[in-house]
């Protein structure tokens, strides 16, 4: 052998020695890059990798509010990714990163010297570019020396083959789309959008060296968390630009001078623009890529990268979001203080524990084996919580039924608008705070619409021939075949004597008038025209209806009352206008659902349009004009359903349909007073704050001075008629205010 030629047997053993070292480290390499230590991707795989990507949700005037995703992350093309980052990206990770072909051996004898022998641990890091990328591809998953040693041998292996398949320029772009920056979000346009709210290709140079310079370490170098660390990193950053010629010298002093100014955004569900709507929209979206995938299709809403349209105006629901919780934050301040101490979610003892029971604290409680006294017992128990009000967050020290009790009291809301030609959801609110109220009270909601549902009753009346200038006295009435139901009014005795004109007393919501009409109408007449303006809800066969006993959706509502400004045609609300793939391709376009025939004649849309014009110039909702000064064209109906529990307002314009429902969850709450609950109280402010916001922005002109067709003649004509008629003087004289009539109800 060689070795027995070399005669001092020190230098002969120690060749020896290095030698089998030699071999070993040979034949260790070998088996990882054969596969021992796990299989090594090969050529065809790299080149074939696919990103999952998070799918994106727009705007109709495409602003980005949301994102759907199992990791943020939206892959873009090196086209897009802008000079200042890739030189940024080089001068910090990897300055060789055009001389070498994946791995740097030069830096790698570097950090082994400086690391091994001089025992310098801030020598720094020997990993190429190329070598990051195949660990941010195939991401480590043991720990230990040995493993990591294989890893890092692994990494260089398909750092090499990475090299071989992708130019510098494709290698970059692939791991600027795949880099971590904490918090669950890759890729530099995901940062970008969250810590500056713009797409990485307009990242000014100094923003650029902040994100680059999170990759060393995403937390301590987070700007967000700390930003006197991620200001020093920037600055050493732009340090060695300045180094490399990247930056020039007078210019790297300016910029390292600025100050940091980030504009954070977190694509969080609970949190953001329309957080009931985007949840909406995953549902539906959902459900397209199930069908799509019927069809062999692999759609999926998490990782595909979709894009998807909304027919949502921004700016609009920024502008209902304000209006919302200005109203609500001062309504349930006057709702509170109208019960006092004698509050039923501090007093009704019956009524929390009911609550309690129906908590998903207690079932889990129950699930585990505990019994009923042993889960309230636990839930009695005080520990430190937060808890949410409209003047913000609280952490204190409360058990689990003190939390039940505290958001037993919370009003909610739902509210929507939509384009009566289309459909087109302009703005939707499905309750006061996503975070806390899970629950969309537009796409899952279900309540008695009260005396929103009139104009239906009155429409019906008009089609089967009764004329608009029709009197029907306001008299009470007790329905002896109905067990002596006897429907009132909240006027004073003197409407007694009254005999109302269809216009006022809809305008003036005469709930006696609304069920005498419905009498004479027909209650099936009634359910017919209530299905051709498109209610699908199984509605009761009962004189009630009249008053709004049925429970109708915020959406189908909507869909109904849109009618009477778009030809009698009711509209089903639409939410997507299209679909597109990660290429932004469009994949499927959403047209709206509009009936082909009119569910009423033009003549009586226009009838019942000026019914409900009096009801904001004159009647119920009159405050529209008298408190908040709208001029704008506006009809309406308010609606308010026994003991107060739930409070409508239903508004048109030329332009908008806007439905809006305030009530609490709980359906054994009511508002404490009328003047409080009803819907012009609870319900119409919101609205019409919403409008005043509109009036103020020119460029919802179009919207807010758009105005109703002049009626026909004719039409105008038909209304031509007192608006009350007063009993004469000796109907007056024998007839006894306090004293009800009874008669059977005309099935």
């Amino acid at each position: 052998m060689i070795f027995k030629r070399i005669k001092p047997p020190l230098l002969r053993y120690t060749l020896i020695v290095i030698a089998l070292l030699i071999t070993i480290a040979t034949i260790f390499v070998l088996s990882v890059y054969f596969g021992v230590w796990g299989k090594v991707p090969d050529k065809k795989s790299l080149a074939e990798y696919q990103h999952p990507q998070a799918s994106e949700i727009y705007t109709a005037d495409s602003v980005l509010i949301g994102k759907y995703y199992l990791t943020d992350r939206q892959p873009i093309s090196y086209h897009n990714i802008p000079k200042q980052l890739i030189n940024a990206l080089i001068a910090v990770e990897d300055e060789r990163f055009y001389e070498h072909s994946g791995v740097d051996y030069k830096s790698l004898l570097r950090v082994a010297v400086k690391t091994v022998l001089l025992q310098n641990k801030a020598s720094g890091g020997g990993s190429t570019i190329s070598q990051q990328l195949a660990k941010n591809l195939y991401p480590r998953s043991r720990t230990g020396k040995f493993y990591l040693t294989v890893d890092k041998i692994k990494e260089m292996i398909v750092a090499s083959r990475l090299e071989e398949i992708y130019s510098k320029e494709e290698l970059l772009m692939h791991y600027l789309n795949t880099v971590s920056f904490g918090d669950n979000t890759f890729g530099i346009e995901s940062a970008s959008l969250k810590f500056f709210s713009k797409g990485s290709n307009k990242l000014k140079i100094e923003e650029a060296a902040v994100l680059i310079g999170m990759l060393k370490a995403t937390y301590t170098y987070n700007p967000r968390v700390f930003p006197k660390n991620s200001i020093q990193r920037r600055n050493l950053v732009l340090n060695s630009m300045a180094d490399r010629g990247s930056v020039k010298a007078g210019e790297n002093d300016s910029l390292k001078a600025l100050p940091l100014i980030i504009n954070y955004r977190d694509y969080d569900h609970n949190h953001g623009l329309a957080p009931y709507f985007r949840e909406e929209v995953r549902k539906q979206v959902l459900n397209w890529c199930k069908k799509q995938n019927e069809h062999g299709n692999s759609y999926n809403i998490y990782t595909s990268g979709l894009k998807i349209y909304t027919t949502l105006n921004y700016k609009m629901q920024i502008l209902a979001e304000e209006a919302m919780k200005t109203h609500m934050k001062s309504l349930q301040k006057s709702f509170e203080k109208s019960y006092g101490n004698s509050a039923p979610w501090l007093t009704n003892k019956e009524l929390i524990l009911k609550t309690v029971k129906k908590s998903i604290a207690y079932k889990n409680l129950i699930k585990q084996g505990l019994n009923e006294e042993q889960a309230l017992d636990t839930l009695g128990q005080k520990k430190i919580m937060t808890l949410t009000s409209w003047e913000g967050e609280k952490e204190l020290e409360k058990s689990s039924i003190d939390s039940v009790k505290h958001y037993m009291k919370f009003l909610n809301t739902g509210s929507i608008s939509i384009d009566p030609g289309t459909g087109a959801v302009k703005t939707w609110i499905g309750g006061i705070d996503y975070k806390v109220f899970k629950y969309d009270h537009i796409s899952q909601s279900r309540r008695q619409v009260g005396s929103t549902f009139k104009p239906i009753v009155y429409t019906a009346a008009l089609e089967t021939g009764i004329e608009p200038c029709t009197y029907f006295s306001a008299e009470e009435v007790a329905y002896k075949n109905l067990e002596g139901w006897s429907p009132s009014n909240s006027g004073n005795k003197e409407e007694t004597f009254m005999n109302y004109s269809m216009k006022q007393a809809l305008s003036n919501s005469v709930n006696t008038v609304a069920v005498k009409v419905l009498e004479r109408t027909g209650i099936e007449n009634v359910l017919d025209q209530a299905i051709k303006m498109g209610i699908t809800e199984d509605l009761p066969k009962l004189p009630s209806i009249a008053l709004g006993t049925g429970e109708i959706g915020v959406e189908e509502l909507a869909g109904a009352y849109a009618s009477y400004v778009n030809h009698g045609k009711p509209v089903e609300p639409i939410l997507i206008s299209s679909i597109n793939n990660n290429k932004d391709s469009i994949l499927d376009t959403f047209t709206p659902t509009i009936s082909k025939v009119q569910a009423y004649s033009e003549e009586n849309r226009q009838i019942m349009l000026e019914f409900m014009k009096a009801t904001i110039n004159e009647g119920t909702g009159s405050r529209i004009r008298n408190i908040y000064g709208l001029k704008n064209d506006i009809a309406g109906k308010t609606g308010t359903t026994q003991n107060n529990k739930d409070a409508w307002f239903v508004a048109l314009t030329p332009k908008l349909v806007h439905v809006t429902w305030v009530g609490l969850d709980n359906h054994e709450i009511g508002f404490k007073n009328t003047s409080l609950g009803q819907g012009a109280s609870a319900a119409l402010p919101i609205f019409a704050i919403w409008m005043q916001k509109l009036n103020r922005d020119a460029s919802y002109n179009y919207i807010t001075r758009a105005r109703f067709i002049k009626p026909d003649a004719a039409v105008l004509s038909m209304l031509e008629c007192e608006p009350v008629k007063r009993d004469g003087f000796f109907k007056r004289l024998f007839k006894n205010p306090k004293k009800k009539k009874t008669k059977k109800f005309k099935q």
